[in-house]
């Protein structure tokens, strides 16, 4: 089922971004690039925050994130309340994420992380529904601190 898919980088991941944007169309989700339009030197909080603010919109979409290792638009993404950022590496991040932790974006490293398997990460990540029952019961304790 095609998704709404909001997606950022900063410098560092700016060509892995380009390809994933063509990637995600050609599989037709719907998907609005929120820059930077060129791979000139930005910081990657303001990125994440533009994707963030998309996600909580409330029409069900997701994000993807993209820096140099996805650490940093982990962290940066993971300060707003209601967003669950995880760093996927591999095809079991990318699916455990969805299923036990119902994360709506998805970050990843550029600099750490193929094309072909960045593709294959995201295109799981979209795929994957959330199993809920005792993982929601566990999610709802992130609003407890």
């Amino acid at each position: 089922m095609a998704k709404k898919v909001f997606i950022a980088s900063d410098h560092a991941g700016f060509s892995l971004k380009q390809v994933l944007v063509q990637h995600l169309q050609e599989k037709g989700h719907d998907v609005v690039d929120l820059g930077p339009e060129e791979a000139v030197s930005c910081d990657y909080p303001d990125s994440a925050f533009k994707v963030t603010d998309k996600v909580l919109s409330g029409d069900g979409s997701f994000g993807i994130l993209i820096c140099g290792t996805g650490i940093g638009m982990s962290m940066a993404a993971n300060r707003v309340k209601g967003i669950r950022a995880a760093l996927a590496t591999c095809e079991f991040h990318a699916r455990a994420c969805r299923e036990h932790n119902n994360a709506n974006i998805l970050c990843l490293g550029e600099r750490v992380t193929g094309k072909g398997v960045a593709m294959d990460l995201a295109d799981i990540f979209l795929e994957t529904e959330f199993l809920g029952g005792r993982h929601l019961r566990r999610i709802e304790l992130f609003n407890t601190k």
